[in-house]
């Protein structure tokens, strides 16, 4: 028997839309390319990563070939994670009228910043087309040179969400943000673009300095709200003290929740932090796969066939209080149902399932104390970001 959805379930949505799961690798960059190819009048870009290799140069042509079509092109970059690109290829940018800024932490070197990260990936075409997930501007992204890329997901929209987006991205550009009028400002918008079917899709935040707690919010409303099944991909997976708790209640009242997470990773202190978690999870029956292929990047959870988010976030306190994240909720059964098959294909194909005995084969107590090791740098880490940052809003 289908939900009744309640106003509070329907809270934030844009009702006319079209969704389209994108795999990282080849599926994203076509579709990225073809976007900012078709693109009429402008192009908003906002990651994380960008990286001046093979995949960054091919972005790179498209988005100068926009601009010098007279297409507004609009590129916002993390100022710590990508501050690898060199003068010259951000000065080609600038050179054909694309406009560039950088978005800066408190402080940054080389190996070390304080403050927000810009950590959203997301591409916005004539405020009718969106793409935002997990996915970075780079060759470990992408199906390359004989190298799959890296698990990562991202959603593909065609309607007001991407209107939604948009506006984001703007403000974010032009610091309009610090506005309180900033969201109420007019935008033209196209009738003719807007899909007349209905799948309903809300964009999502976290940001500490604009007090939005959105995406988070998501996740707890799922564990409350699910009646059967939970499924979660997830790398970094390194849930609060909240989370666990929720995660905890939902398992107790019958929920089967699984889940993903990398088998390799390329950030090591954060594989052993995780498995630490392990012992958590199975005593509260918590069913934990390890994905086997390549590194797992993605963030995206499903519950009862029936909701589905994607973006940016990852379940840690560093997404939760430190960064600017960004995912898309899809509200629709016949979507949710096609994800939740595609998590139950990546399941049985590709992932080993963790039990506690095959846990205790694999792990001598040396390990399991680098573990413990691990875990607690990582609080100790996430405890001084969290407290930092707490303190700079006012408590």
């Amino acid at each position: 028997m289908a939900r009744k959805r309640t106003p509070k379930l329907l809270a934030g949505y844009t009702h006319h839309n079209k969704v389209r799961l994108v795999h990282g690798g080849h599926d994203y960059f076509s579709t990225l390319v073809q976007m900012i190819d078709q693109a009429r009048s402008t192009i908003h870009l906002q990651t994380y990563i960008y990286e001046q290799d093979a995949t960054g140069r091919m972005v790179s042509e498209a988005l100068i070939r926009a601009a010098r079509r007279n297409v507004q092109v609009f590129i916002l970059l993390d100022g710590y994670a990508s501050q690898d690109l060199s003068k010259q290829f951000i000065n080609d940018w600038k050179t054909a009228g694309i406009r560039f800024r950088w978005f800066w932490p408190l402080f940054k070197s080389r190996k070390f910043y304080l403050g927000r990260r810009l950590h959203h990936k997301v591409v916005v075409t004539d405020a009718a087309y969106g793409l935002a997930g997990g996915v970075n501007i780079s060759d470990r992204y992408n199906d390359i040179d004989g190298k799959k890329a890296w698990l990562d997901r991202a959603l593909f929209v065609e309607g007001e969400a991407a209107l939604k987006l948009h506006i984001i991205c703007r403000d974010m550009f032009t610091k309009a943000y610090w506005k309180k009028e900033a969201s109420k400002e007019h935008f033209d918008w196209v009738p003719g673009l807007t899909p007349q079917e209905e799948c309903l899709v809300r964009v999502r935040r976290n940001d500490w300095v604009q007090g939005k707690s959105q995406i988070s919010g998501s996740y707890l409303q799922m564990f409350r709200n699910a009646r059967s099944r939970i499924t979660i991909l997830s790398s970094y997976f390194l849930p609060g003290t909240l989370f666990r708790k929720q995660m905890a209640l939902a398992a107790k009242k019958g929920v089967v929740i699984k889940v993903i997470v990398g088998g390799i990773s390329d950030v090591q202190i954060s594989r052993q932090a995780e498995r630490y978690m392990y012992r958590w999870l199975f005593r509260n029956n918590i069913q934990v796969y390890e994905y086997q292929d390549t590194v797992l990047h993605g963030k995206m959870a499903v519950y009862d066939g029936e909701w589905m988010t994607n973006g940016s976030y990852n379940v840690n306190k560093i997404s939760a209080y430190a960064s600017v994240e960004l995912n898309m909720d899809v509200r629709n059964d016949a979507f949710a149902l096609l994800v939740e098959k595609e998590l139950e294909t990546i399941i049985r194909d590709h992932c080993v399932r963790m039990t506690p005995e095959n846990f205790l084969r694999h792990n001598s107590p040396p390990k399991r104390l680098l573990q413990w090791i691990a875990f607690q740098t990582i609080r100790l880490l996430f405890f001084l970001f969290t407290f930092y940052f707490k303190q700079e809003k006012g408590g």
